[in-house]
C-alpha cells in the first residue's frame, strides 16, 4: 500500500516544515512495525519549495491471517484460499488507516512541539493513493471529499489495460488537493473515509470503534451530507454501534447549533437516577432453561455431566423435586471447587443425601451412571475434540440411557453479535469447535435416529431474527421405554 502526502512552501515558509508536523525528518527513512507487517516513510523530494512524505505499508499475509482466524474453526478451501490471494497489501484499505494512526499520531491530534503555529494553520496539500478501493465508484469518492473541502480527481483504474473492453475495476487512482485544510484534518479524514471506500475492516469491529470514529469525525462529521452511509460503513453496519453513533453526533450538531457543551444537552436523565434493570447473564439463562426442561420432564434423579464448579448442581439442590443429583467431571481441582461451593462438609445430613460428586471421564462407559431420569451437559461438547464425540455420544445414549438428555452448546451464527470477541474467534480458548444451527441439528438428530430418541430444540437466550440465540439447547427424549428400564428408573 503507498500514499502521499506533499505540501509547497516559501523561504519564509519552507516545504519541509511537514517533516516537523509529522514529526519524521525528510532526511531519514524510517521503518516502524505493525500488527500487520512494516510501515516505511520516506521523502522522496524535500526543499524549500516541495516537499513530499510517503509511506508504504508492506502487509505480511500470513500474519494478517494468523491474526484474524480463530482456534477450532474450520472454512472451505475457497474461502482458505482467499485468505491469502486478496488485494490486502496492495490496495488502501483500513490496514493502511490503522498504520497512518500509529505512524503520524502526533501529527493526527494536531501535535507539534516544534512548529505550533504551523500545526494550527491551512497548508497547501496534495495527497495521493495510487489504488483505492471504492465501492461506489467516483462519484462515492466527489461525495465523500467534496464537502470537506477538497478537490478531488479520482481516475477509475482499468480492469486491464491491454483489454479496455473489460472495463474499469472498482480501484481509482486519487488525488486530493487542497488550500484550506490542516494537516490533522487531512489525516483524519483520510483515517475514516479510506475504510468506508473500502467497504471492509480487517479486524472486528467492537464498542471502542464508536470512540474512534467521533474522536477522528469531530469538526467535520455531525454536518457531512453523507454521514449516516460514512457512520455505517465504518462500523462494518453493525446496526446497534451505527444508531450509538449516530445518537452521539446528533448530540454534537444539537449542542454546536445551540453554542453549548454536549452534556449540557444530554442531562435529562442524572447518572444516579437511572433504573435501567442490568441484562440477565446468559450463564443464569442457561441454567434456569435446563430446570425448566427438567422439570417438564418430571425427572427426580439427575446428572451433571461436566458439572465443572458446581454452579447447576448448586441450583438443582433448592429444588426438592429433584431427590438424587450426581456431579460428575474428569477434573479433580473442579470437583474441589465445587465441593467447596456446596458446602458438603457443613451439609446436614438430609440434604447431603441427595448430592454427591465423583470423578469420570465422558470418553468411557461407566456403570455408576446407569439408572438416572435425565442427564445434562451444558456447555461440555464443544470442549471435546471431533473424533471424541462418538466415544462420548455412546457412553451417554448407549450405555448410560437417561430416559431424558439435555445438551447446551454455543450457537457460533451469534458470535457476530459479541462486540468483544474479534472476527473469527470461538468465545473460549478451550473450545475446540462451535456449531451453526444447522451442524448441531444435524448431529443431534443423528444421535436421537442411533440411539432410539426423539429431539427437540429449543432457544436460549434472546432469539435474534437473524443469527439465532447465543446457546442453543436439545432436549433428547427416550422413545418406547420397556417395561424392564421403566421399573429401572
Amino acid at each position: 500500500m503507498f500514499l502521499t502526502i506533499g505540501t509547497t512552501g516559501t523561504k519564509e515558509r519552507p516545504a519541509t516544515d511537514l517533516g516537523f508536523l509529522l514529526h519524521k525528518h525528510p532526511e531519514k527513512a524510517q521503518a516502524f512495525s505493525t500488527s500487520y507487517g512494516k510501515a516505511h516513510v520516506l521523502y522522496p523530494e524535500a526543499d524549500a519549495e516541495r516537499c513530499t512524505a510517503a509511506l508504504l505499508l508492506e502487509v505480511d499475509a500470513v500474519a494478517l491471517v494468523r491474526r484474524g482466524k480463530g482456534k477450532g474453526r474450520g472454512g472451505a478451501p475457497d474461502a482458505a484460499l482467499a485468505q491469502y490471494v486478496n488485494d490486502r497489501p496492495y490496495a488502501a484499505s483500513s490496514l493502511l488507516a490503522v498504520a497512518l494512526s500509529a505512524v503520524f499520531s502526533s501529527a493526527m491530534r494536531g501535535v507539534c512541539n516544534a512548529r505550533p503555529e504551523r500545526a494550527e494553520q491551512p497548508l497547501p496539500l496534495r495527497i495521493e493513493v495510487p489504488a483505492l478501493p471504492a465501492r461506489g465508484g467516483p462519484g462515492l469518492v466527489g461525495r465523500l471529499f467534496e464537502p470537506l473541502g477538497w478537490t478531488v480527481t479520482a481516475e477509475p483504474v482499468a480492469l486491464d489495460a491491454e483489454f479496455p473492453q473489460w472495463g474499469d475495476s472498482r480501484y481509482v487512482h486519487l488525488v486530493l488537493e487542497s488550500a484550506t485544510l490542516t494537516l490533522a484534518q487531512a489525516l483524519r479524514h483520510l483515517y475514516v473515509l479510506l475504510p468506508v471506500l473500502d467497504d471492509a475492516k480487517h479486524y472486528w469491529v467492537a464498542s471502542d470503534e464508536v470512540d474512534k470514529l467521533l474522536r477522528a469525525g469531530e469538526g467535520w462529521l455531525p454536518d457531512h451530507p453523507e454521514q449516516k452511509l460514512i457512520t455505517s460503513r465504518y462500523l462494518s453496519r453493525r446496526w446497534s454501534l451505527t444508531r450509538q453513533a449516530m445518537e452521539a453526533l446528533e448530540l454534537v450538531r444539537l449542542a454546536e447549533a445551540d453554542d453549548s457543551a454536549v452534556e449540557e444537552i444530554d442531562n435529562a436523565v442524572e447518572a444516579e437516577a437511572e433504573t435501567e434493570e442490568k441484562p440477565t447473564p446468559l450463564a443464569v439463562q442457561r441454567r434456569d432453561a435446563i430446570i425448566a426442561a427438567l422439570r417438564e420432564s418430571g425427572a427426580a434423579r439427575v446428572l451433571d455431566l461436566g458439572c465443572g464448579q458446581g454452579q447447576l448442581v448448586q441450583a438443582l439442590l433448592k429444588d426438592v423435586r429433584f431427590t438424587e443429583i450426581v456431579g460428575v467431571d474428569v477434573s479433580v481441582r473442579a470437583l474441589t471447587i465445587a465441593s467447596r461451593r456446596l458446602k458438603l462438609d457443613r451439609m446436614g445430613e438430609r440434604q447431603a443425601s441427595r448430592v454427591q460428586l465423583f470423578q469420570g471421564s465422558l470418553a468411557y462407559t461407566d456403570n455408576r451412571l446407569k439408572g438416572y431420569d435425565a442427564a445434562v451437559l451444558s456447555e461440555v461438547i464443544e470442549h471435546l475434540d471431533l473424533p471424541r464425540l462418538p466415544a462420548l455420544e455412546y457412553a451417554v445414549f448407549g450405555s448410560a440411557r437417561p430416559r431424558t438428555v439435555l445438551v447446551t452448546t454455543p450457537n457460533v451464527e451469534y458470535n457476530v453479535r459479541w462486540e468483544t470477541l474479534p472476527a473469527g474467534h470461538v468465545r473460549h480458548g478451550d473450545h475446540r469447535f462451535e456449531w451453526t444451527r444447522e451442524e448441531f441439528r444435524t448431529w443431534a438428530r443423528a444421535v436421537a435416529e442411533r440411539h432410539g430418541y426423539g429431539v427437540e430444540f429449543v432457544p436460549v437466550g434472546p432469539d435474534d431474527p437473524e443469527v439465532g440465540p447465543p446457546t442453543q439447547m436439545a432436549v433428547f427424549s427416550m422413545k418406547n421405554v420397556n417395561e424392564k428400564e421403566a421399573k429401572a428408573a
